[in-house]
């Protein structure tokens, strides 16, 4: 489709598996080419015996992979990557961006945005978070970042599967839907999840949100009655008052246990938008609130228009595009989430809902 290389962002806090992961893209013999772009030696082992010719910057693997790290400028690194792909014959399948555990995403994902020679070259493919199953309530407990990531990830990754219960399983992904409705959660083991569940995914390609299925708008209830119908134990009981009053009390204290600073707002209207009004909203929106914002998503029914109206944002950064033509026997619907810090639900539902024709 494009001869842009794609690059996934991989981030998760420290011990979440990251370091598995990528020694398993640098050694595993899978025949494509990935560059790894790593933060910092220091804090992931990548297995030095893997390491042919070093040179300050870049490590180039047997499996013809390389690693290379940020030592500076992420943009500085893709340019050098870029200057070693032949004409006609890329050097790399895909970069790989790994992030330190303490770093919030959404600056490096627009540099793949706002950078035009790195715009020109690569291409955001998606954000993927790892996390850890058995300490991930505790992180998101305790870090700002560990909380950011998980509402920033096109896709999740719920490694270390194997050390805590089903029930815990339950609990946490209840918590991980909360804080990100968008992306869909892969469970593993000692990160041994498929790299074509990793890479390529086209979470920022605007064609692929017409993937997003209805049950995404109303992840909450579907997430009800899926602990209900799936799990009958009493177990989940707590569990799932603990979710409505999550629901219920936004404003309430904060020290109740799964009360998140960050959450996924799901809007949707079965009305027909005025495509004026709704752009000037989103605009306004995201001019206002665009720091809080960390990622949007959209399909809108346009007024008059039979084509779909697809939007994505991160923070203030908005790309929409008119995609293919609603089917002839389609519901024709608008449905949104915006995942953010601090938002005002009623407002939004107010101001989304005020833009129908």
């Amino acid at each position: 489709m494009t001869d842009k290389i794609p690059v996934t962002v991989l981030t998760g806090y420290l011990g979440a598996g990251k370091t598995t992961l990528l020694n398993r893209i640098l050694t595993e013999d899978h025949g494509k080419r990935y560059a790894v772009i790593v933060n910092e030696f220091g804090e992931i082992g990548i297995d030095n015996d893997l390491v042919v010719g070093a040179d300050e910057d870049v490590f180039e693997m047997n499996n013809g992979c390389v690693c290379c790290t940020v030592r500076g400028d992420l943009i500085r690194v893709v340019a050098g990557l870029m200057k070693r792909q032949r004409p006609g014959k890329p050097a790399f399948d895909a970069i790989i961006v790994e992030t330190t555990g303490l770093a919030d995403p959404g600056p490096v994902a627009q540099t793949f945005f706002v950078d035009e020679d790195v715009k020109a070259k690569t291409q955001l493919d998606s954000v993927t978070a790892l996390v850890d199953a058995k300490h991930v309530m505790a992180r998101l407990d305790d870090s700002k970042e560990a909380r950011e990531q998980v509402a920033f990830a096109d896709r999740i990754i719920l490694n270390k599967v194997d050390l805590v219960d089903e029930a815990e399983l339950v609990a946490v992904e209840a918590r991980l839907r909360r804080l990100n409705p968008l992306a869909p959660i892969t469970r593993a083991e000692r990160a041994n999840v498929p790299l074509d569940q990793v890479l390529g995914l086209g979470g920022f390609d605007l064609g692929r949100i017409l993937d997003i299925n209805p049950e995404f708008a109303n992840p909450a209830h579907g997430e009800h009655g899926h602990v209900h119908d799936e799990h009958c134990g009493h177990d989940h009981h707590d569990h799932d008052h603990d979710h409505d009053h999550a629901h219920d009390h936004h404003h309430g204290a904060r020290g109740h246990a799964h009360e998140d600073d960050i959450k996924g707002i799901s809007l949707s209207l079965d009305r027909p938008m005025d495509g004026t009004r709704f752009t000037a909203w989103l605009d306004r929106l995201l001019g206002e609130q665009g720091q809080n914002i960390l990622r949007a998503k959209g399909i809108i029914d346009v007024n008059g228009e039979d084509r779909r109206l697809v939007f994505q944002a991160v923070h203030m950064i908005l790309e929409g595009d008119l995609q293919k033509p609603w089917g002839a026997n389609e519901r024709r619907w608008s449905r949104a989430v915006f995942i953010g810090r601090e938002l005002d639900e009623a407002a939004l539902r107010a101001g989304f809902e005020a833009c129908a024709a």
